[in-house]
């Protein structure tokens, strides 16, 4: 497990300022563009779990960038270069504070809400009598806001979004229509893999020149649930689990050994098995969503090769 990334402390040339997130690490490059290197680090409920997943970051990184070139003929985004396999560099923008999660099916997080005996879920009504992982009658959108200092992501309806300010309400409406419009065509590629994308979030980010672009990852097993499709319908009224490919297997296995995320609980001890087998269901998902191989990188030095990838990015850009 040593040839894993947990944190990274470069300096890089023109280096202005750095974030850590719970999963990337962002690096400013003279107020121009980011340097957001994708570590192994596994977070869930909010909390980043104290073992790295191998080439975890790898995968999400080239997800999100194969994902980012099929859709950028709908919506523009943040992407620059792909220098390194765990990298990825695009213009420094403005993010705004809330993530567009959007849902096709009553799972995860609104099938929790919905058992509770919630009808609404950010200001959008729920019908009466489905049962989980049933499908909506449409895509709806059910916003969060983005969580500072390790706090949990909050529901909010798109009315306070716009009333607190928090978006205004023109550049609100352009997030929601990227929002579905991404949605659809996430939809139709996973269609074409044998695979339903049930639900995802999208976080979208303004340049310099006042363009609203898509951020960070898309489509990735860390942004969206995945069912298969071949027996969905079937499992569904025999009334058993849908299978699924999204880190909502993690999210179980912790629930399942007492840990949500709540005060005084205490994260469960991951094996190397247990680390090997979330490894295998990452890369699954890769070559499922991306009908491609997975090639493992190169991490017999991970830091070396990230570092010697950025530079010769930047020094060729300078």
């Amino acid at each position: 497990m040593s040839n894993t990334i947990s944190n990274t402390e470069f300096n890089f040339p023109n280096q202005k300022s750095f974030y850590r997130g719970k999963v990337r690490e962002v690096y400013n490059i003279n107020d121009e563009i980011l340097v957001m290197i994708a570590s192994d680090r596994l977070s869930a409920f909010d909390v980043v779990m104290p073992k790295q997943i191998p080439f975890k970051g790898q995968i999400l990184n080239q997800i999100a960038a194969k994902m980012m070139e099929a859709t950028k003929d709908i919506v523009p985004n943040w992407i620059v270069a792909i220098p390194d396999p765990n990298v990825a560099v695009g213009h420094l923008c403005t993010p705004f504070k809330v993530e567009m999660v959007i849902r096709s099916y009553l799972s995860g997080h609104a099938a929790r809400e919905y058992k509770l005996g919630k009808r609404v879920l950010c200001g959008v009504a729920m019908p009466e009598g489905m049962k989980e992982n049933d499908k909506f009658p449409e895509p709806t959108i059910t916003p969060s806001t983005k969580a500072e200092g390790g706090h949990h992501d909050e529901d909010i309806s798109r009315e306070d979004i716009i009333s607190k300010g928090i978006v205004l309400k023109e550049d609100y409406e352009i997030l929601e229509k990227y929002t579905k419009a991404l949605f659809q065509r996430g939809t139709e590629i996973a269609a074409k893999r044998g695979l339903i994308l049930v639900d995802t979030k999208y976080e979208f980010g303004k340049t310099k020149e006042g363009e609203i672009v898509l951020i960070d990852e898309i489509h990735t097993p860390d942004s969206s649930r995945y069912f298969y499709a071949d027996g969905y319908e079937d499992r569904q009224n025999k009334g058993e689990d849908q299978k699924q490919l999204s880190k909502e297997f993690v999210r179980q296995w912790l629930i399942a050994n007492g840990f949500q995320g709540l005060e005084g609980q205490q994260i469960p001890e991951m094996t190397d098995e247990k680390i090997n087998e979330i490894s295998d269901r990452y890369i699954e998902l890769y070559e499922k969503i991306t009908g491609e191989t997975f090639v493992k990188s190169d991490v017999s030095n991970i830091m070396e090769r990230i570092e010697k990838n950025v530079l010769a990015f930047l020094n060729k850009r300078s």
